[in-house]
């Protein structure tokens, strides 16, 4: 397939059937961007996806595992099938776990790892070459790497070992993008949130109002602040912490 739109920006977003994922990518299409959009649940990714087109971009949706290597290749490569460049890389796909660490067994150690690290390092590896290629392109804005990793990644919080362990593993892999890939215009930036009010908190709010969690609109905000930046410009992580009188907690 020949790429059409050739002047359009385009992004690639996984985990982008709700949450985070999808508020990134609503504000990508809202932007202009021309959009693939990935999540396991292919359903609920058919559905998510019609709303984005209604932005007016191209909207292609490519249902995935992230726990399946071959999945997270063939997102890459049709990516660039379809769009022929890579603006922006969100890597919104994660999962997570709570128990205490000696209570956590390696099975769930070992899938959290699988979608919260490998399945990022492995989609890089695929789509380094065409964020270069972009950022080439485009040299006073480069390309755009954005990963929501978690505060957990940088503040140890009780029960969450091995969720935290996999989320500073995905900071230190954008301060590796950077470290290999900024002086060619591709920039990476960690998000580092507390508790946002989503699914993925629902097992929290017996004990923190959701009315006191981080907003999504306040994550999508700074991701798309990062979009506007320059290459010259390299933000290895944003920490969001929740207000109160003990900050750096999740």
């Amino acid at each position: 397939m020949t790429p059409t739109h050739v002047g359009r920006r385009a992004a690639l977003v996984t985990g982008a059937s709700r949450g985070i994922g999808l508020g990134i990518a609503r504000g990508l299409a809202d932007a202009g961007y021309d959009l693939t959009v990935s999540a396991r649940d292919a359903a609920r990714l058919e559905k998510s996806a019609g709303a984005l087109a209604d932005a007016g971009g191209r909207v292609h949706r490519v249902p995935a595992d992230m726990a399946v290597e071959d999945d997270v290749r063939r997102l890459a490569a049709e990516h660039a099938q379809h769009h022929g460049r890579l603006d922006v890389l969100v890597i919104g796909a994660g999962v997570g776990s709570a128990g205490a660490l000696e209570q956590t067994t390696t099975k769930r150690y070992d899938l959290q790892f699988a979608v919260n690290v490998r399945a990022p390092f492995v989609l890089l590896q695929h789509s380094l070459p065409l964020l270069r290629k972009t950022a080439a392109a485009d040299p006073e804005r480069g390309s755009k790497v954005i990963a929501l990793s978690s505060i957990t990644g940088v503040a140890a919080e009780p029960d969450l070992a091995a969720y935290g362990a996999a989320k500073a593993a995905l900071i230190s892999l954008c301060r590796s993008v950077n470290s290999e890939a900024s002086a060619q215009g591709v920039c990476a930036t960690a998000i580092c949130p507390g508790y946002v009010d989503t699914d993925m908190s629902a097992h929290v709010r017996d004990r923190i109002d959701p009315s006191r969690m981080i907003r999504i609109e306040d994550v999508v905000e700074l991701a798309l602040s990062v979009t506007r930046l320059s290459a010259c410009a390299v933000v290895p992580e944003i920490v969001v912490t929740r207000p109160g009188d003990q900050l750096w907690r999740a």
